[in-house]
């Protein structure tokens, strides 16, 4: 069984398009900052993140540059493209819809 941590589908690339609205990141921040601002119930494993990153570069929501990590290190930077904000913008309402449903369903079931 699932745990309640774990992503729905779809889920990540949101999250990742509205981390990258705040700025560039490199994967590994990009993962911490999800986790951060989820205060720590959102872990995102290298293994989905980066499938993720490469599909969302393939839809040319997102683009890519090397550049310098906070170490010193080789790192590839992931930024919001334009048409990025305005898929974001779609996702968000989606996501909007879906949670009021399903919060819509779970009061209801309260009340019975």
């Amino acid at each position: 069984m699932a745990k309640s941590s774990d992503l729905l589908q779809g889920t990540l690339d949101l999250l990742i398009l509205k981390v990258l609205s705040l700025e560039p990141m490199h994967g590994w921040a990009i993962a911490q900052r999800i986790r951060q601002l989820s205060s720590e119930v959102l872990k995102v494993n290298q293994g989905a993140l980066y499938p993720a990153l490469h599909r969302l570069e393939y839809q040319a929501w997102i683009s890519s540059s090397w550049g310098e990590s906070e170490n010193n290190r080789r790192a590839k930077y992931y930024s919001l493209t334009r048409a990025g904000r305005a898929r974001l913008r779609t996702e968000e309402a989606s996501w909007d819809r879906l949670s009021s449903a399903v919060q819509g369903v779970l009061q209801a079931a309260r009340a019975e």
